[in-house]
């Protein structure tokens, strides 16, 4: 299966993989399963950690290496995905989450999330 992991969750399983979830570590463990990161993440945790986020603290060209290294594959962000954004998580404010819902569905794959709030909007989301 094909896994689009959250911004978070990425970062978690870089730096902390104490703070995942069981179920979080088997999808991730598995190796049936194609581990993706987006673009749009590495865009997310640059403009945080800048901002001064304490939960973004990271060099993303490191973490960008280190995914590529593990045998994640980089999700470019496109233009198909871009134009789908209109039709994805009306009313929901967090730009990088709305690209990477955009991403899952335009792509058919599945987003994995550790968010409560993103785990219940409509599209192809599973919570761990």
């Amino acid at each position: 299966m094909k896994l689009l992991l959250d911004t978070h969750l990425l970062l978690w399983a870089a730096s902390q993989p104490k703070r995942l979830s069981k179920s979080a570590r088997t999808l991730i463990e598995d190796t049936a399963n194609e581990l993706l990161f987006s673009a749009a993440s590495l865009w997310e945790a640059t403009i945080k950690a800048a901002l001064g986020r304490r939960d973004f603290q990271v060099d993303p060209g490191l973490l960008r290496r280190s995914l590529l290294d593990n045998g994640y594959t980089e999700l470019p962000i496109t233009s198909e995905h871009a134009a789908s954004l209109d039709r994805v998580m009306v009313g929901h404010k967090d730009p990088f989450d709305r690209m990477l819902v955009a991403q899952a569905i335009v792509e058919g794959i599945t987003l994995v999330t550790g968010d409560d709030e993103l785990a219940h909007v409509p599209g192809p989301i599973r919570r761990v």
